[in-house]
């Protein structure tokens, strides 16, 4: 049992190594053992520097030294985050303090991050993506507001993302004016500054197809985004209810712009930095910062390859919070190991969506008594 007094341990040694290797090259053997030493090393320190973390993990009689497979290591339910101010560093060090999005009325997850859990984070976000668009920066095309980076010293998801991704950038343009209505005119100058060069796109799914795709039709705007690459994650939920696929979604953008080459990635303000991006077969693909299991909706068992269940997310990142090992509410489904056809090593899987009247049991009954 791990108790919040226990001697601090130090940061997790050796991560460098895994920062220095090829993101996506590592057989999965080898890079499940780097990442389980990770993710240990990360339990016992949050779990002495994070008082009501120690008391799940401590209730649950779990000890990390007999653990032997990042499977055996304890989890926390995302909603834990909306219920509770995790962290485990001093105020007096938080850098930085993330939210999840909601709508009006909603609880929001915050996420506290030290400068060194930020300096992961976009270190991690920068050698994932450059592997998909390589390193040099391009003209960027920001699908969203300028307003979204009002508030710099607490950022919502939104936010976060918008700013994670300018980094790629270079004299960044936004496409949707602050009431969200299409800028026709600024997309229109970008697009003939940068006319015959590559350039890169950023936004919400969601966003995209309601204030850029259906709003660009309407303004019968005919962009050429044939030199395009489109990076672009979350807001399913709203496009399923639309009945609008992912399939759907990429002709659309081929058919209506020529912008053939789009990537879709999953990822949560609790483990920022670690994305899984989709690949040019449709499988998203974790890398060696990262991995990804699937537990059975019925007794939160790991369930093997072809199976639908409940997706947990792993990652080596978190410095100042106990995000490492987070059970979602998404469903999904695990496609296999080093075998995709893009040639990407490690876990290969699909996303779903959310789960449907689930029920996240296990670690989160522990929380039904104050941890305050």
């Amino acid at each position: 049992m791990i108790r919040a007094g226990d001697q601090r341990p130090r940061a997790v040694a050796n991560l460098q190594e895994m920062f220095d290797r090829e993101l996506f090259t590592t057989p999965f053997a080898e890079r499940r053992t780097l990442i389980f030493r990770q993710l240990q090393a990360l339990t016992r320190r949050q779990a002495a520097r994070c008082e009501p973390y120690a008391r799940i993990v401590g209730s649950l009689g779990f000890d990390p030294a007999q653990a032997s497979t990042i499977e055996e290591l304890p989890y926390l339910p995302v909603r834990m985050f909306k219920e509770y101010e995790l962290r485990s560093v001093p105020e007096d060090e938080v850098f930085k303090v993330m939210t999840s999005s909601g709508t009006s009325g909603q609880r929001v997850s915050k996420i506290f991050l030290d400068k060194e859990t930020a300096a992961r984070q976009t270190k991690a976000l920068t050698g994932i993506v450059n592997t998909f668009i390589g390193k040099k920066r391009l003209p960027m095309l920001i699908i969203d507001c300028p307003s979204v980076l009002k508030n710099r010293a607490a950022f919502s998801a939104r936010g976060a993302g918008v700013l994670g991704f300018s980094m790629f950038g270079k004299d960044r343009v936004y496409a949707l004016r602050d009431d969200m209505s299409l800028d026709r005119e600024g997309v229109e100058a970008f697009l003939e500054k940068h006319a015959g060069k590559p350039i890169f796109l950023f936004g919400f799914t969601y966003m995209i197809w309601q204030h850029f795709v259906e709003a660009a039709k309407r303004a019968d705007a005919r962009f050429d985004l044939s030199g395009g690459v489109l990076f672009h994650g979350g807001g399913w939920k709203k496009l399923v209810a639309q009945q609008v696929s992912e399939a759907a979604f990429k002709s659309r953008l081929q058919e209506q712009f020529g912008l053939a080459r789009v990537y879709n990635y999953y990822g949560m303000v609790e483990q920022t930095g670690s994305i899984f991006v989709e690949c040019e077969e449709g499988h998203l693909h974790s890398s060696i910062l990262g991995d990804v299991r699937v537990r059975s909706p019925r007794d939160l068992s790991v369930v093997g390859p072809g199976e639908r269940g409940i997706l947990q997310v792993f990652s080596v990142l978190p410095n100042s919070y106990p995000g490492h090992s987070l059970l979602t509410e998404d469903e999904g489904e695990i496609i296999g190991w080093d075998g995709c056809a893009c040639g990407r090593t490690g876990t290969y899987f699909k996303i779903y969506g959310r789960l449907k009247n689930a029920e996240v049991r296990g670690c989160s009954d522990t929380y039904e008594r104050p941890v305050r």
